[in-house]
């Protein structure tokens, strides 16, 4: 079946395979029991040394606090603050701007970003198991759009490339520059201060001309196109983004203020080493307090531990789920046993999954914490003793 809307096309295919056998199945069942064990074992060294790096980085944190430095100014260097911890707000600065001659664009920033998208054919796919005939069949739906995309989409992987067909490359290609020397009043930011200057802004090109006969600008683009109204596969469009004004600029204003936690060296800011093992090298837009700076390091290490708790969680869930699928594939004969075995092992999985993962943790802080790590160990028999509580009521209906 095949159908033409605009723009979209789409058509349906139909596969089918016998039935697997309770052998195959079973052989299927088994290679899933090994992803899970590897799965369950990642899950306890995930959660485990999460752990250690959460206290690790707040002790750093609380560490470099306790030793920062404010900076009087940040237009003059003074040797007696060489090598200790810093802190100084200020403004952008850069020798030189940035420059892309093939489009006639300069901007005095940190970076200036290049994004090229072309217009190309994008396949969908939607799916759909079901039994006939003692047969598995497949319907999968495959759907066709064309869109701008900033990667070469392969259309040598489509289901039906005839009619969809895209170039195998771009003519003009992204880029990313970024100033060689950065500073804040006379310091000068190392590549890791300077890497944290990301948070990239479009470009308007409402003042500028077009570039080349070839070329139309419209909107906030540059298009190689005849027609960018109705492009056709292959055309492209091109944008300008750019992270860190280090000068005034009539059009974007004035040049953005940053704020720096780092070691001074010389009239250089770079990493500084704790003695917890971390390194502290921060960077955050605007003008923020010692104090703020810190809180919101401080935020940001519990939001990714708790991140890292529930990768930690749901890793070793699945991992048990995999490894007791071996119960359900033995009686996915009888619907009703099956439907029963599969809630009972889910509730399994999600039991002990809890309990192992809260017990891993509570062992991460027995050395740091002690009276939390008992708290987390008794809390971690919760999840079992409220499953064993509701069996006996199942038993006697």
């Amino acid at each position: 079946q095949f159908s033409d809307t605009g723009s979209r096309k789409e058509h349906v295919k139909i596969t089918s395979e016998p039935k697997p056998g309770f052998l195959e199945r079973l052989s299927e069942t088994s290679a899933g029991m090994l992803v899970g064990l590897v799965t369950f074992l990642l899950a306890f060294y995930l959660l485990f040394t999460n752990e250690g790096r959460a206290l690790r980085t707040a002790k750093s944190l609380d560490e470099g606090l306790s030793l920062v430095v404010p900076l009087d100014s940040i237009h003059s260097i003074s040797q007696q603050n060489d090598g200790r911890l810093v802190h100084l707000a200020g403004a952008l600065s850069t020798s030189k701007p940035l420059f892309d001659p093939s489009y006639g664009l300069s901007i005095q920033a940190v970076k200036l970003k290049r994004n090229v998208e072309m217009y190309q054919w994008v396949e969908y796919e939607d799916s759909k198991e079901y039994e006939e005939n003692g047969e598995i069949k497949k319907e999968t739906k495959y759907s066709y759009n064309t869109e701008w995309k900033s990667e070469v989409v392969n259309s040598r992987n489509f289901d039906r490339e005839i009619g969809h067909k895209n170039p195998s490359a771009m003519a003009v290609e992204s880029f990313t520059a970024v100033s060689p020397n950065v500073q804040v009043g006379s310091f000068v930011l190392s590549k890791g201060l300077v890497d944290k200057i990301d948070d990239f802004k479009q470009l308007s090109l409402s003042h500028l001309e077009d570039p080349h006969a070839d070329v139309t600008r419209g909107g906030d683009y540059f298009y190689h196109s005849d027609n960018p109204r109705r492009p056709e596969v292959g055309d492209l469009r091109v944008s300008f983004f750019y992270a860190g004004l280090s000068g005034d600029d009539p059009h974007l204003g004035s040049a953005d203020k940053v704020t720096v936690v780092a070691r001074q060296r010389g009239d250089q800011l770079v990493p500084y080493h704790t003695r917890s093992g971390d390194v502290l090298e921060i960077l955050y837009p605007g003008d923020l307090s010692v104090e703020e700076v810190f809180q919101k390091e401080h935020e940001s290490n519990t939001m990714k531990t708790w991140a890292l708790r529930a990768a930690g969680w749901l890793s070793m869930f699945v991992g048990i789920s995999l490894m007791t699928r071996i119960f359900y594939t033995l009686v996915d004969w009888f619907p009703v046993v099956r439907d029963l075995v599969n809630v009972g092992l889910k509730a399994f999985a999600l039991c002990v999954a809890s309990s192992l993962s809260l017990l891993t943790i509570s062992v991460g802080w027995l050395f740091y914490r002690p009276l939390w790590a008992l708290l987390l160990a008794l809390l971690s028999v919760v999840p079992i003793m409220v499953a064993r509580s509701r069996v006996p009521p199942k038993k006697q209906q």
